[in-house]
């Protein structure tokens, strides 16, 4: 599927709102962003959003694009059965039917959910003490992250009720010996957790790489640093690395809010 032409994207516009096009721009934005960091994979993966004002649809790219492809434009609206909202698309099915269009039915508190296959996640989430807190990225997850034990791929709708049950209200998931699940109320925090997720995991493979002894602070020191990280307003730091992000996008990955 080629990204549409100019008109095409000029009509897709002028038929949302100006919420739904904003979202569109955001979410075209971090897959961009990720594929910028060496975060994707080919075709493979997902990242979706709920639509402002229509909460039982979501927004996702199509199958056969990259991530350094998406437009804010050749974004696809579907239903939570999967079924098509944009002309032309195809049935939704997968991975983007059975954890993307699950996550939206199951917690209508989230708006945003990314899945990604991201290289030091996957070295991490097949280690069997899972993330350590090892490093200050990885203290943003502290007794804060689920786990699901690798059943074979989400490609079958009957594998969505024990992912869901392992997520439970967290909104970051290590799924093990496969990859990560992100929940968020807005595309900017999740591709924010994402990021600090996937530094974590490379912080924490870094330092098994090296041979020597590993370092984790106390538990007292633990709780305290976990503590003050949660006292910290996370729309603070959206408010500047969301628009630094941005900017990042537009220098070296332009045309994605077309």
């Amino acid at each position: 599927m080629a990204l549409q032409d100019v008109s095409n994207d000029n009509a897709i516009r002028n038929s949302v709102s100006a919420e739904e096009w904003q979202t569109r721009v955001d979410l075209a934005a971090a897959y961009r962003l990720i594929s910028l960091f060496g975060f994707d994979d080919l075709t493979y993966n997902h990242l979706s959003a709920r639509v402002p004002g229509e909460p039982d649809h979501l927004l996702i790219k199509p199958t056969n694009i990259m991530f350094s492809e998406v437009t804010a434009s050749a974004l696809l609206k579907y239903d939570f059965d999967g079924n098509p909202i944009t002309d032309e698309a195809p049935q939704l099915w997968g991975g983007g039917f059975v954890i993307h269009c699950g996550v939206m039915k199951e917690r209508p508190d989230v708006n945003a959910a990314f899945h990604t296959h991201s290289p030091a996640v996957m070295g991490v989430c097949s280690q069997k003490q899972g993330l350590l807190p090892i490093n200050q990225y990885a203290l943003t997850f502290y007794k804060k992250l689920a786990y699901h034990d690798f059943h074979g791929f989400e490609f079958n709708t009957e594998l969505r009720a024990p992912l869901f049950r392992d997520l439970g209200d967290k909104n970051v998931m290590l799924m093990r010996n496969h990859g990560c699940l992100i929940c968020a109320t807005s595309v900017a925090h999740a591709f924010q957790l994402h990021h600090f997720l996937e530094l974590a995991c490379q912080g924490q493979l870094a330092a098994m790489t090296g041979g020597a002894e590993i370092t984790l602070p106390d538990e007292d020191v633990l709780e305290f640093a976990a503590g003050q990280l949660s006292n910290l307003d996370p729309e603070k730091a959206l408010a500047k690395d969301w628009p630094a992000c941005l900017r990042k996008v537009q220098r070296d990955a332009p045309g994605f809010d077309s």
